[in-house]
């Protein structure tokens, strides 16, 4: 096997999907066949192979009932309105140059949780892949239609609108629905081609600069990205988190069955392993239930539409991990009092900050007055930086920061407690009396989203300063 073989071999083994209809004689074959078809070609090819190995992908909305499925295309008795549509699919693909096509329907071995795991873990690299991808909207005869279509609210076409390079949408009729080669990159304004991109941001949210740009290398925060999959609706509830693998660059274990809320903790934890902060900007005062370790995990993508209504600007990654105890992250810690308001059915708080008066925060609990006293309070900035010149160090802040609400319980020692012995050994060290109470480790605020906005008075807010 020669260099230029092997680099064929890799690609075609890697990433391009497991099974595809080989559209000559719609069978289903595998990744061998299809490294055969393209060797002779490749020989002489001084490219790269995904310039030479070439396929449609089908995105749609599934039948109740009645899709083509592995087993019925091998065997030959795959028939109904769900092999109509995949033959139409494939015409589409023939016509477009291609040789090779996939569909999620007939092209997963899903007798085989081996090739269904790797599936779903790549769908979205296979996507991206493609050399188009054929959209057909079963419920759409115009461009204008597309904002009713169960297409755009279902969670597995979010990453099959955003993945592949080219895309070409048709009607219920499989109509083209513009005259573009590529919907993605639609002509001039003039000619009312770009059309088909505004109704998909209406319908989406996602900008027309985002819908047109290649996702994996344009920097995108955590939270901005969660937004477009708030509402999607999902077959399987754990699809809700799985779905998203792919536009958030992580990998985790299928396993169907563990519930939406325990596979989506997942997807948080491994987001959080890429150190974007923006990833506890959510507002939903309602945490995630099957996360016993944080109040800092959401409950669904919903939870991130609170991002629009607070901009932070994040500098760099967050370290964040999970311990026995929870989250941990490293924060910035300034020391609050808090002045308390009874209202009907909840408590108004009112706090300041000890090393910066002028700094006031409100907000709301449930918990009441009385219970206030026994609790310690403070603020923990998030985006900060440590700067120094080798002999001394500055804390570098943000005129406005993104912070955490903390508190922290002081609880009395229990009857009969021994404090510890003191010992005259050592030198120039001064000892305290006896500790009445110990404080617990700093949590966050309860019924309040994770983090909240901090304006410094008499900072602009994109300002930095030292402290």
């Amino acid at each position: 096997m020669d260099w230029r073989e092997a680099i064929l071999d890799r690609y075609v083994m890697n990433e391009i999907p497991i099974h595809l209809i080989r559209l000559s004689d719609m069978k289903i074959v595998g990744r061998n066949d299809v490294k055969n078809y393209f060797r002779n070609s490749f020989e002489s090819f001084w490219h790269r192979p995904s310039d030479l190995v070439k396929y449609a992908v089908l995105s749609h909305r599934w039948l109740n009932e009645g899709e083509p499925t592995y087993e019925g295309m091998n065997v030959g008795t795959a028939a109904g309105p769900g092999r109509e549509k995949l033959d139409a699919f494939c015409q589409r693909a023939c016509e477009c140059g291609m040789e090779f096509a996939w569909s999620d329907t007939c092209c997963i071995d899903k007798s085989s949780s081996t090739e269904l795991d790797e599936s779903i873990r790549s769908m979205f690299r296979w996507y991206e892949n493609s050399t188009i991808c054929i959209v057909h909207l079963a419920q759409s005869e115009t461009i204008w239609d597309i904002k009713r279509d169960e297409w755009i609210r279902r969670g597995w076409t979010l990453q099959e609108l955003l993945a592949p390079h080219k895309i070409k949408f048709f009607n219920a009729h499989w109509m083209p629905m513009t005259d573009d080669e590529n919907d993605k990159a639609p002509g001039t304004e003039l000619d009312g081609s770009d059309d088909i991109l505004r109704v998909l941001e209406e319908a989406t949210n996602i900008p027309c600069d985002v819908l047109t740009s290649d996702l994996g290398k344009r920097p995108m925060r955590v939270d901005e990205r969660m937004t477009w999959a708030a509402g999607r609706e999902t077959t399987r509830v754990e699809d809700v988190a799985y779905s998203l693998m792919g536009i958030f660059n992580v990998s985790l274990q299928i396993a169907y069955g563990e519930g939406r809320d325990r596979a989506f903790c997942r997807l948080i934890e491994a987001i959080m392993q890429t150190g974007d902060p923006s990833v506890l900007n959510w507002g939903d005062r309602n945490p995630a239930r099957h996360h016993s370790g944080s109040r800092a995990f959401p409950e669904s993508p919903s939870s991130f539409i609170w991002y629009r209504h607070q901009h932070f600007d994040f500098d760099q990654p967050l370290e964040m991990s999970m311990t026995s105890r929870g989250l941990r992250i490293p924060l910035v810690v300034l020391p609050l009092t808090v002045h308390s308001t009874p209202m009907f059915g909840h408590t108004k708080l009112t706090m300041t900050c000890l090393l910066c008066p002028t700094l006031k925060i409100q907000t709301t609990c449930l918990v009441s007055t009385t219970e206030l006293i026994k609790h310690q309070y403070a603020l923990g900035i998030v985006n900060y930086s440590i700067i120094g010149n080798g002999t001394r160090e500055v804390l570098l802040m943000r005129g406005r920061s993104a912070g955490v609400l903390l508190f922290r319980h002081a609880e009395h020692f229990l009857p009969g407690y021994q404090p510890p012995q003191y010992s005259n050994d050592f030198v120039g060290l001064k000892f305290a009396s006896p500790l009445e109470y110990k404080l617990t480790e700093w949590e966050s605020f309860p019924h309040r989203s994770t983090l909240v906005v901090v304006d410094f008075p008499n900072v602009p807010s994109g300002s930095l300063f030292l402290h």
